[in-house]
Order: structure tokens, then sequence, then C-alpha cells
């Protein structure tokens, strides 16, 4: 009989490839669902029975087994599945995603069809006992009772009554019945008085998320010796029994693994992890549940393990042992099955199961929310604790649940144990349909199963990343316990050991920092034993937690300050530090928090170029109506600025405990005073396109001319702007109305950028000009040119040699250095005249410009072999020979030192000698900045700052300061010296 083909067409519409093959099955000759002459279901009860035919993962499959159990019935003339399919809705759902998911479990029920009937029914003996009214008595009635267990919480399972949560949690009830009907069984045969054995599941059981096929992790533990000969016996044949049965029993995390006893005494297990388990050993006790046989033994085991499992994070190495422990997992993982394996491969559940269980070791020493074996419910205790990001957790939970139900999946197929996608196209479209994915208009099933499955493995590698690897760990880590939870006695105790000077005050802005229940406050607890050491290390303690308090304070209400500083990398370390040391930087960032961003990325420490500062600055500008409002923004970004360089230069120099390097910037001194300058000459170029459009004087030529410190481009945290003023008058303008335009142009830029205002001011310093203070504040190019024809003075040569055009007019500014060279580096050189000028000048700066009661031996600036010191013998240099030696025709000091001995005129020790001294020297005057917080030149022979700069230049917490203080007196006599001796030559 030739069949219509539009009937076959309708049946593959209910999911059948094998279209014509289905209509035998289903018509009269088989199952009586079909009608061949209609082409349609004989009725609507058929229809529905189809329509769950084609439901199920595979209906070609569901369709084949149901044909099997049709002629078993017949064989046995029992009444055929079909007509109670047709009757019960729940019997017919449940059937048919059973048969269409896993060949084995079809097998069964075609083997056993009494099972047919147990497929529906309730379900609350899977959440009891699962053998409840069935008699055990040996190990083929186990495997019955067992296998029939299976089959009904995949039923569940597979049409949606049960989610994954509930079916891992039978599972490993299921498991634990097995383990204690066989115990039972083992006990039975070997007769006589049962010893005390205990039986304790590990792993996914211990964790009450066991799947379908897997080995069942357990130890053996016995109370004594005299346990020790009848708990190896029964130990051993509750192992067969359950390989009969159900599973293989993995008795390998015991300790010494397949090596050591299987079983041993409770006295035997804590005396080997006390002195022999390793980091892996303790992180599988984490799932540690006893399950079957003498329970109060277990729990008695149990119990005592409990300190040596949350004291195993204080190993030195537990979380480098952990990371160690995934990547070996990931290696021995063969190439080919790699990027399929949703268990052991990188973005599968062991990425998520490790992350959790090192968090749970670290943290979970002082919070027992965080002490459950379930993988699960330790996510979301370390995300309701504030450990875990919202996001992330959820992100996390999602991931394990998708993971963990395509391994369902996988292995319900032919209850075999796998964590491999298929790569073959009928094998992944069963797996896409098992899992619920239709194809549609829009996409293949397999196509949205893939693009589900590569989204959410990306998703747990980056969290595993972020989680494991993240700096504030392995600090949380290395904090000892007792430290975690404190009463507010011992906390007192604890700070004044740690070296707060005043304890009561610390304990004030914890309590204010840690007090209630709100998600802050967790975060903050988690946070704080870390930074506490952290502020530990630095001299003044309780000044890096007051500050602390202040930027927690003003970011409080801000959602993403405490999410970056849990998870932002090493933020709050680096924050901690520089909170620490630093007064400058904790104004810097109390003003602009969101500065804080900064210290999450190593490459947002790297001062930007001077034209990319210029394009910043002059967009903030031009975004602002009005000279003043433009200013501000421009001087809010320099604070930016100097926070950014600031950070680079104490970052680059420290290193936490573990010695890893906060920061991967390191900014020598020149560096700094390079990115300090380029910040001030951005800052000026935006402030006078500003200024020049308030005057109304746009069209008049005018430039400023760094002097001093910023023309050398070595300006440090102190500096003001050095700088001269030149314009020229253009065409048809008198003048008298051009010097009155340029004068309201310096005026207004010095008013603006000193103006009182959160931001840091910019000191404009125009007393290098000729005539000094008693000249006028600018000058035309033509005046400039008569002063230093006719006026100019040896010392005012001597500071042009740091001229240098910053901003304005360029082709104004190029004439001006035209005009400088002539005078800085004259032909002739110096006459003998203005060489003692020059000396004379410099022996009255020694003994007048020092501050009263300043320590001439430690004064950075004007000390002995200090800035002056050297910076002065260079420029006699300079000015004795630029004319000839081109090289010395810089601004910059070094330089010039360099292209000095390269002429022969400088010995290379005397190089080394200046050029040590100086580059120390520069980086005392910004550490001492950077540390109290307005400008000294001071370096204090002792107490905290002494300290606090000492750490600053990158010398370890508890070195005596008075090494460094050595150090540096020792270089500046040295450098002292030599600079005499060159000096003073004739």
């Amino acid at each position: 009989m030739t069949r219509p083909t539009s009937g076959t067409g309708r049946l593959a519409r209910y999911g059948f490839l094998d279209a014509e093959r289905a209509a035998t099955s289903l018509s009269a000759g088989g199952l009586g669902l079909w009608d061949e002459t209609g082409q349609q279901p004989v009725d609507a009860t058929a229809g529905e029975v189809l329509t769950a035919l084609g439901a199920a993962a595979d209906p070609d499959l569901a369709l084949r087994q149901l044909v099997r159990l049709t002629e078993t019935a017949t064989r046995l003339g029992t009444p055929p599945p079909v007509a109670a399919l047709r009757d019960d809705e729940r019997l017919r759902r449940r059937v048919t995603a059973v048969l269409g998911a896993s060949t084995a479990l079809g097998d069964d029920l075609v083997a056993n069809p009494g099972e047919l009937a147990m497929i529906a029914a309730p379900d609350k003996a899977l959440d009891a006992d699962p053998y409840a009214g069935l008699a055990i008595d040996a190990p083929a009635a186990l495997r019955r009772a067992y296998r029939g267990a299976v089959l009904r919480i995949a039923a569940a399972d597979l049409t949606g009554a049960a989610d994954l949560e509930q079916t891992m949690a039978r599972l490993s009830l299921l498991a634990d019945a097995t383990l204690r009907a066989a115990y039972l069984l083992a006990v039975a045969e070997r007769g006589g008085t049962p010893p005390r054995l205990a039986v304790v599941t590990m792993g996914k059981c211990g964790g009450r998320e066991l799947n379908y096929v897997s080995d069942v992790d357990v130890i053996f533990v016995v109370a004594g010796d005299e346990d020790l000969a009848a708990g190896q016996a029964i130990a051993s044949r509750l192992m067969v029994i359950c390989g009969q049965a159900a599973w293989q029993v993995d008795a390998n995390l015991r300790p010494e693994g397949s090596r050591g006893p299987l079983v041993r005494t409770l006295a035997s297990h804590l005396a080997y992890y006390k002195r022999w388990a390793r980091t892996w050993e303790f992180q599988a006790l984490l799932k540690a549940r006893p399950a079957a046989g003498d329970l109060a033994l277990g729990a008695e085991w149990l119990e005592a393990l409990q300190p040596l499992v949350w004291g195993a994070a204080e190993r030195p190495d537990i979380v480098e042992d952990v990371r160690a422990m995934r990547r070996r997992i990931i290696d021995n993982v063969p190439r080919k099955e790699l990027d399929r394996e949703i268990k052991r491969g990188p973005g599968g559940l062991r990425d998520i199961e490790f992350a959790v269980q090192l968090l749970q070791l670290v943290h979970g020493r002082a919070d027992e929310a965080l002490r459950s074996p379930s993988t699960l419910d330790s996510l979301r205790a370390l995300t309701s604790g504030g450990y875990v990001g919202r996001a992330d957790g959820e992100a996390l939970v999602d991931g394990y649940r998708f993971l963990r139900t395509v391994e369902h999946r996988l292995q319900l197929q032919r209850l075999q144990r796998t964590h491999t996608v298929p790569t073959d196209p009928v094998a992944l479209r069963w797996l896409a349909h098992a899992l619920g994915y239709r194809t549609d208009p829009h996409a293949d099933a397999v196509e949205q199963f893939r693009t589900a499955w590569v989204t959410h493995a990306q998703e747990v590698r980056r969290l595993h990343s972020k989680l494991v690897y993240r700096p504030l760990l392995e600090a949380v880590a290395r904090v000892p316990s007792e430290d975690l939870r404190l009463t507010p006695k011992e906390a007192g105790a604890r700070l004044e050991v740690l070296g707060f000077a005043d304890p009561p005050g610390a304990l004030r802005h914890l309590e204010a920092l840690t007090g209630g229940v709100s998600r802050y406050a967790a975060i903050q607890r988690t946070l704080l034993p870390v930074l506490l050491s952290e502020f530990a290390d630095a001299p003044e303690p309780d000044r890096g937690l007051l500050a602390y308090r202040q930027v927690s304070d003003t970011l409080r209400a801000t959602p993403w300050y405490l999410r970056l500083m849990r998870d932002g990398g090493p933020v709050a370390l680096r924050l901690a530090r520089l909170l620490s040391l630093s007064r400058y930087i904790t104004e810097l960032l109390v003003r602009d928090p969101e500065a804080l961003r900064l210290l999450a990325d190593d490459a947002e420490q790297v001062p930007r170029t001077r034209e990319s500062l210029m394009d910043g600055f002059f967009a903030a500008a031009d975004r602002h109506f009005g000279a003043g409002a433009s200013v501000s923004a421009v001087r809010a970004l320099r604070r930016r600025e100097l926070f950014r360089t600031a950070c680079a230069d104490i970052l680059g120099g420290l290193a936490p405990p573990n010695g890893a390097p906060l920061s991967t910037v390191r900014l020598d001194a020149a560096e700094v005073g390079q990115a300090l300058a380029d910040v001030a000459d951005a800052t000026l170029a935006a402030a006078l396109r500003a200024t020049k459009s308030r005057v109304r004087a746009a069209d008049l030529p005018f430039a400023i001319i760094g002097m001093g410190r910023l023309g050398g481009a070595e300006m440090s945290y102190p500096s003001d702007a050095d700088v001269l003023f030149v314009y020229e008058p253009p065409p048809g303008m008198a003048e008298d109305a051009a010097s009155g335009h340029a004068l309201a142009i310096a005026e207004e830029l010095r008013r603006l950028l000193s103006a009182p205002a959160p931001e840091p001011p910019l000191g404009i310093d125009a007393d290098l000009r000729p005539e000094g203070r008693q000249g006028p504040l600018v000058r035309s190019m033509a005046a400039y040119e008569r002063y230093y024809a006719k006026w100019s003075r040896v010392w005012e040569a001597q500071a042009l040699l740091r001229a240098r055009f910053v901003c304005g007019d360029e082709e104004l500014g190029a004439r001006f250095l035209a005009l400088a060279d002539r005078v800085r580096y004259p032909a002739a050189g110096l006459s003998h005249e203005q060489v003692v000028e020059i000396r004379r000048i410099k022996a009255r700066v020694d003994t007048e410009r020092l501050p009263r009661g300043a320590d001439p031996a430690t004064h950075a600036k004007l000390g002995r072999g200090g800035l002056a010191d050297i910076e002065w013998t260079v420029q006699l240099l300079q000015l004795r020979h630029g004319h000839d030696v081109p090289g010395l025709r810089t601004t910059r000091t070094l330089e010039a030192l360099a292209a000095a001995t390269r002429a022969g005129l400088v010995s290379p020790a005397d190089e080394v000698a200046l050029s040590t001294a100086w580059t120390l020297a520069t980086r005392v005057r910004n550490a001492l900045m950077l540390v109290r917080g307005r400008p000294t030149d001071q370096l204090p022979r002792q107490g905290a700052e002494l300290a606090a700069v000492a750490r600053v230049l990158g010398r370890p917490a508890g070195r005596d300061p008075g090494e460094f203080l050595d150090e540096y007196l020792r270089v500046t006599r040295r450098a002292r010296a030599t600079a005499d001796r060159l000096f003073h030559a004739p």
C-alpha cells in the first residue's frame, strides 16, 4: 500500500524525522493512533499522545521505545501502555519525555514494564525515603529499586515538575538511601555485632548536588582500633554492593588517597589532618556530610575537623594552591576535548566550584553563613554577604544551573558518565531538544544552544578569574582568623598592637563603617581586616583609617564604590597604601572621589602625553560659558592628573608583604617632573585661551614662557609655575592699548588659576622677569630686546637658561627663545667679573634664603648638596660653555650635566655624584609634599614623617628610617664637595 506524501508530511510536523516509519508504527497495525486513510490522528486523545511524542527530545526514539513497550505488553498479556497514555495526561507527558531523552531508561522500562505506573506516582517519596515500602534484601533488589527511583526522578526532571536543585537533592537523597541499604546488607551478611562505622559522603553527594551518573565519594571512619577489622570488611563489601546496584564508590579522598588504609579511626583522621593534609584535602572537606552507618560518629568526626578546615585559609600558599590545582585539572583534559568539556574545561563547572570553595575557605573563617556544602547555597551566601557582587553572583548561579542541566541531559541519554558536548550533528540536535530549545524562524535549536553555552562559559571563566585572582583575596587570607572576629575589647587591644595611637578613636571609625546590617556594612567588614593590616604597615595607622573613613563617607551612597573596592583588582590595597602615606593624595581624592577608578587599571596611572592633555583641557574649557567656569573645569582636570601622577609615583615604589608589585607603572624623578610640567603646560594653555576671550584680546599675539622648574620640565608637586609674559602689538593697535590688554590677560590668568576653590591652585610666579618684582609684569617683544641688549645682568641670563615656550603665539615664542639664546649662551662665555658675581649671589642665597631654623644638612632645596648646589653648578657650566658645546643648550639639569661630561668639563665620577644627589633631593622634595600635604623642603631627622618619606621612596616597612637619613646625608655630602670644587674651579 502506498502512503500519501501529505500524510507523512503531517507527521513530520510533529517532529518525526523518519515520517514513513512513524506512520507504520502509529497505524492500526501498531499503536492504533494514526488514520492512514485520512492522514490524521484517529481521535483527539490520539492527537494528544502524538503531540507528547513530538515534544520529546527525540520523537523517533520515543516512538520506537513505545512500540517496544507495546510488544512487551502483548507478550505478557497485559494492557497496552498506549491506553494508559491516552487516559492519563501526567503519565503521558512523563513517559514520552523519558522515552525520548534516555535510551537506557527506556530499555529499563521495556525490561520492567511494571515501573510504568510508578512514573506517575506522587513525588513526595523522592523527597523523603525513595525506598519506602520496598523489601531490599539483596543487591539485585537494591539495583531494581535504585533504577526505579532514578526513572521517577528523571521523569519529574524532564517535564519541569522538579527544578535542578530538587533533582540534585533527590539524587543525593537516593545516594544516601543506597549507601544505607548497602551498609545494612553488608552488616547482615557479616553477622555479629556491627562496628561503629560512619560513612561520610564527599564531593557532589556531600553537597547534595549529585548528578545522574557519578562515582560517590566517601570516607570511612570507625570509633576506635577495636572496630578497624570489622569496619574494613563492611566498608569493602558496601563498595562492592553499591557498584553492583548503582554506581562505584570512590574512597580516594581519604587520607593518603588510594595508598592509605580504607578505614581509619577518628583519632587517626585527626592526626593526619593536623600534620599532613594538603590544601586540596581541606577544600574537599567543605562538602563532607555523614550519610550512612553510625551518623553520630560521623557528626563527631565532622565537628572535630571543623577548626582545621576553617584554619586552612591561614596557610601561606592556600590561594595559590587552589589556583594551581585548578590549572592542573585543565591541563589534564585532552586537548581535543578541552573546548567541549562542561565540567573540567575553562568556563566549566569546576571554575564555579573552585571559586566558591576558595572564597568559602578564606571568608568562612569569620562568617559561618558561608559554611554550606552546597555550591549554590554557598554562592548565594557569598552574594548576600557582599563577598561577591549581586550581578556576578546571579551570573554564576545561572551558569551553574545551565552547565549542570547540560551535564544531566548528556548523562541521561545512556546513563553513562560524560561531561563532553558531542560534535555529531544528530547528537547535538538531540541535546538541544532535551534542553528545551526548538528551531524557530529566527534560529536553529542547535545554534540557540551553542549561543547560550558560549555565553555562559565565557562569563563563568571571566568571573572565575576575577574572583580567584583578585589581590584582595590573598590579602584577606593573610589576615589571622582571630583578627576577623573580635569583640570591641579585643579589637581595641588589637588596634593598639597594630600601632594605632588612639585605639578608641579607631574603634569609633570602625563602628561607623561596619555598624548595622546593610550590604555596605557587610562589605566593609570584609575589607577592613585587610585594610587595617595595610594601615598598620604605615608610620601613622590612625591617619590611614581616618582618611579611609573620609573617603568612604563621601562615597557611601555611590553604588560603584564598594563594588570597586571588593572586585576592582588591587584597588583596595592601593587605596590603603596611598591614604596611609599621603595627605596630599587624600585631599585630592576627597575632593574628587571619582578619581578612585584610576586605581583599578595600571594603564590609567600612566601620565598622559602633553598633546593628549592639551586636547582634553581645551575641550573641557570649551564646554563652559565664561572664563571663570572654563578655568574651573580646567583646574578640576588638573587635580585629576595630579592624582594620577602622584598615585603612580607612590605605588610604583611600593610592594605588599608578599612581594607582588602594587603597580607595574614606574616613574623616576625626571618622569614625574615631566608629567607635572605637561599638566601645568596644558592648564596654562587652556586658561590662556579662556582668559583672552574674557578680556576680548583674542587677536593679541601673546605667549607664556616657562622659567625655573616649569621651563626645565622638572616640576615638583609644590612648584609654582615660573613664567614670563610676552606680547606684541598687532598692526593697527596702539602700544598703550596692547600693553593694557596684555596686562589684563596676565592678571586675570593669575587670578583665575589661584582663586579659592575646591581644586588646588596653580600659582603663577613672574619674579624671574627683567628687574624682578620691580619690573612690569608683561613686556612687549621689543621691550625685552631693548632690556636684554642694554641692562640685563648675569643672574637674568642665568634665569633664561630654563626659558621654554609653553603656550600662546608660537611664532612669538620662537622669536623670544632666539633672543634668549643670545643672552644665555654668550659667544665669549662669561667674564671673570660675571663668574665672581654668580658666585657672590650663590653665597648670598646660601646664607639668606635658607629659612630660619632650617637644618642645612637636610634641606632638599637649599641645603648642603641639595638642588641649588647642583643646579647652580650646572648652570655656571652652561653659561661659560653653552655657546661652544651645543649639548649644554638644554633647560634640563641632568641632560646638561651629561653633556658636560661628554665634553670633558665634568668627570664621570663627578657626574654620578651630582646626578645621584639631584635625583634623591628631587624625590625627597616630592615625597615631603606627598606625605605632609603642604610644601616643605626640610627632611626631618626622626619621627613618623621621616618614616613615611622613606616608605614613599621605596624603603621596606619595618626598616629603620634612620638608615635612609644616613644615606641621604652621605649622598649630599659627596655632592656638596663635588659641587664646591666644580663651582669654584677657574
